[in-house]
C-alpha cells in the first residue's frame, strides 16, 4: 500500500512507550494512559453501568496506516454499533500563531490546573494489576473521574464519572482484555486547525474550556446551523445554534441524555428566532449558564 502521508504530518512513534520508565507520579500515570488508549490494539469485552441498567459490549482497536480504528458493539438491547476512526487529535486549535499540542500531552499538562490528580491503590480488575487514580474537579462546574489503569499497559480497565456529591454517573469496566499489543510503528496526529468564525460569541465558558478542532459538518445540519466543541480536556460540551425553522423543537429546559445533560434555550438573535442546544457530562446549571451567555454579533 502506498504511504499517503502528508507533507509537514507529524505523527507520534508508539515504541517510544516500551522505552519510557514506569511511571511514578499521578500525572504521569495519566498521560500514560491516554497515550497507551491510542498505541494499543487489542479486543476486549465491557460492562456499562448506567441509570439505565447494565449493558454489556464487545470493543476492538487496532491501527492501520497510521490510522486508528476503534469499534464499539453492544450485545444486548438494541444492535448498536459505534465505530471511530482518525487521527490523535489536538487539545485547542492553533489561534494567533500559537500551537495545539497533541491531546495526550495537553491534556496531562493541563489537569491539574483544574483537577487534583492522586494516586490511589492497587487493585485487580479483569484479572490484572490495576493503579487507581483519582481525578477530582477543583471547582463545581465539572464532574470528577476514577480510573483503574493496568499496570502492564497504561490502559484504562475501568473508569467511573463522579457527581458533585463524589456518587457515580457511569461506570464502564472491562472484564476481559485479550492480547493488548503495542503498535509497531508510528499513529498520525490531526493537522493544526484554525478558530471557525461565528456571529456569535460565548460571554462565559467555565474556566479552562477551549475551543476543540473538531469537524462538526454534518449532512443532518443545514448551512445556518453551527456547531462547535469546547473541552478542558476531560469534560467536552456541545454547542448547537440554528434558526428554530431549520431544526426539530425541543422544549427549553433541561433534558437527560443517558449520563450527559442538555440545555435547551429559544432565543431571538440576529433578527431571527434560533434554538440553542448545549450539551454535555456537565452538571446542569453550567450548561444554562452556557446557553444563557451566547451573545450575538451586529454587524
Amino acid at each position: 500500500m502506498a504511504d499517503s502521508t502528508e507533507p509537514g504530518e507529524e505523527r507520534f512513534d508508539c515504541q517510544t512507550l516500551s522505552q519510557d520508565a514506569a511511571p511514578t507520579t499521578a500525572q504521569q500515570w495519566f498521560e500514560r494512559s491516554l497515550w497507551a488508549g491510542h498505541c494499543y490494539q487489542y479486543n476486549a469485552h465491557a460492562v456499562r453501568i448506567s441509570y439505565d441498567g447494565v449493558r454489556t459490549l464487545r470493543l476492538t482497536h487496532d491501527i492501520r496506516d497510521g490510522i486508528e480504528r476503534g469499534v464499539a458493539s453492544y450485545l444486548d438491547g438494541p444492535p448498536i454499533v459505534f465505530e471511530r476512526r482518525g487521527r490523535i487529535g489536538r487539545l485547542g486549535v492553533a489561534g494567533g500563531g500559537g500551537e495545539a499540542p497533541p491531546s495526550p500531552a495537553g491534556i496531562a499538562e493541563r489537569a491539574g490546573a483544574h483537577y487534583r490528580l492522586q494516586l490511589g491503590g492497587e487493585e485487580r480488575i479483569a484479572n490484572r494489576r490495576a493503579q487507581r487514580l483519582d481525578i477530582v474537579p477543583l471547582d463545581s462546574f465539572r464532574f470528577g473521574h476514577r480510573l483503574w489503569l493496568d499496570r502492564t499497559t497504561g490502559l484504562t480497565l475501568k473508569q467511573s464519572l463522579l457527581d458533585e456529591t463524589g456518587r457515580p454517573l457511569e461506570t464502564f469496566q472491562l472484564t476481559t482484555l485479550e492480547q493488548p499489543r503495542l503498535h509497531q510503528g508510528e499513529i498520525r496526529l490531526d493537522r493544526q486547525r484554525e478558530v471557525p468564525t461565528d456571529r456569535w460569541q460565548l460571554g462565559w465558558l467555565p474556566e479552562g474550556f477551549t475551543p476543540q478542532p473538531a469537524d462538526t459538518r454534518s449532512a443532518r445540519h443545514g448551512e445556518g446551523v453551527s456547531h462547535r466543541l469546547y473541552s478542558d480536556g476531560l469534560a467536552t460540551l456541545s454547542l448547537f445554534v440554528a434558526p428554530i425553522d431549520d431544526v426539530e423543537l425541543l422544549a427549553p429546559g433541561l433534558h437527560r441524555l443517558g449520563v450527559s445533560n442538555a440545555a435547551v434555550r429559544h432565543r431571538n438573535l440576529g433578527g431571527q428566532p434560533r434554538q440553542l442546544v448545549v450539551m454535555g457530562e456537565l452538571p446542569p446549571r453550567v450548561l444554562l449558564r452556557v446557553a444563557d451567555s451566547l451573545l450575538w454579533e451586529t454587524p
